[in-house]
């Protein structure tokens, strides 16, 4: 029974082929933007927590603290100085990384090619608490970096830009005014959630950087690593323990330094952008209530055109629950239908936008059978009102229609 009931619906579906298209176009509409609009959405959320991670994972980034421009914060601004590193070396059991960094914009020469570059004065810590590896020649030595001896580190952009798919390792560039001999290229990070590229980098010795590029002593930066299994926010609380006490800071008065989580940024960015797919999704579903409405308003056409079918079936015996069934069978087979076109045209569209944005092609099954069953869902709701009318008419006066 129920599937002749299936094979009629299919059947009054296919006679009025244009109809029943137009009927579910906006069904179509409705699935396949709910579907586009959540796969970007989580596509772009996965490419923002990537691209936070190649900043470092469980990094904390310590700064010196700036005043706001009311003027209401009750701290003397202070350059982070080398002695707050070395506290936070010998104090921090938690972290498996603590390195200071300077980064200047200069123009990096070699022959006659020319780049403008960040140089970044450091030390090898920095490259455990930022997770970037050393992909040919070394790091630094200890005596290099005590005496900030003229080596440097290039990134892939500086590699490229200078040397091609040649070997770097040995030869000499100049930084600003000074020359430095490249020991070791760093392997490809790409481009950071900012914007940034990773790879247009000079490394050198952080006292080699203030020495020659700078010109001064302070530090911009101190990059600490959470050892594994310890959350940050435990060693973002140490953090502050250590450096009120070095920077002799009174109880009750602000920090004069600063401490970004980049997990907790990862998870703000990834959360605000679910919170707009989550709103963009909401109002594509509109379009579903449109496209079920549209159902409805067929379904009812289709009643009174088949008013004299429905009599005849009931004069021979059909039950009102057959005719029930089978009108709410039809809306919900054509709702069906809607919602698979709609997910097909939904994935092909997102398909094409991911690759033109560069960002993942994140799919979710559970919103793909969630779009399913609500499709089907809508054409039951909105074709049981129709349904239950045709189920209703008096077969002498079905009869008499004309």
């Amino acid at each position: 029974m129920l599937w002749e009931t299936i094979r009629l619906a299919l059947l009054s579906v296919w006679r009025n082929a244009l109809r029943s298209f137009l009927t579910l176009l906006g069904i179509v509409i409705g699935v396949a933007a709910v579907i586009a609009m959540i796969t970007i959405g989580s596509g772009t959320t996965e490419k923002v927590r990537s691209d936070i991670s190649k900043l470092g994972s469980n990094l904390l980034v310590v700064q010196a603290a700036r005043p706001d421009r009311s003027g209401s914060t009750s701290f003397t601004p202070k350059q982070l100085e080398a002695k707050d590193v070395e506290a936070l070396k010998k104090g921090l059991a938690t972290a498996k990384a603590v390195a200071p960094s300077a980064q200047k914009s200069v123009r990096v020469v070699y022959g006659s090619q020319n780049i403008s570059a960040q140089v970044t004065g450091t030390e090898n810590d920095y490259f455990t608490a930022r997770d970037w590896n050393v992909e040919s020649g070394r790091a630094f030595t200890e005596s290099e970096i005590r005496g900030g001896t003229n080596v440097c580190l290039i990134g892939a952009t500086v590699r490229s830009q200078f040397f091609g798919s040649g070997d770097p390792l040995g030869q000499s560039i100049r930084v600003n005014r000074s020359s430095c001999t490249v020991i070791g290229v760093l392997e490809s990070k790409g481009t950071s959630g900012f914007g940034q590229d990773q790879d247009n980098v000079v490394m050198m010795p952080l006292s080699g950087f203030q020495r020659r590029i700078a010109g001064n002593r302070d530090i911009g930066s101190i990059f600490v690593a959470a050892a594994d299994g310890v959350a940050t926010s435990d060693v973002q609380a140490e953090i502050e323990t250590i450096l009120r006490e070095t920077r002799r800071i009174a109880p009750g008065a602000d920090d004069n330094f600063e401490i970004r989580d980049m997990t907790q940024i990862a998870d703000a960015m990834a959360s605000a952008t679910t919170t707009m797919t989550g709103m963009l999704g909401a109002v594509a579903g509109v379009s579903l209530l449109v496209g079920g409405i549209g159902i409805m308003n067929i379904m009812l056409v289709s009643v009174t055109e088949r008013t004299r079918e429905i009599g005849i079936r009931l004069a021979i015996g059909a039950h009102e629950r057959h005719i029930l069934i089978q009108f709410l069978v039809e809306a919900t087979v054509l709702s069906l239908l809607g919602g698979l076109i709609g997910i097909a045209l939904g994935l092909s569209l997102a398909g094409v936008a991911t690759a033109l944005l560069s960002i993942p092609f994140a799919p979710s099954i559970s919103i793909i059978l969630l779009a399913v069953g609500f499709s089907a869902l809508i054409g039951m709701v909105f074709g049981f009102f129709p349904a239950l009318r045709g189920a209703r008419l008096d077969p002498i006066e079905a009869l008499r229609h004309e």
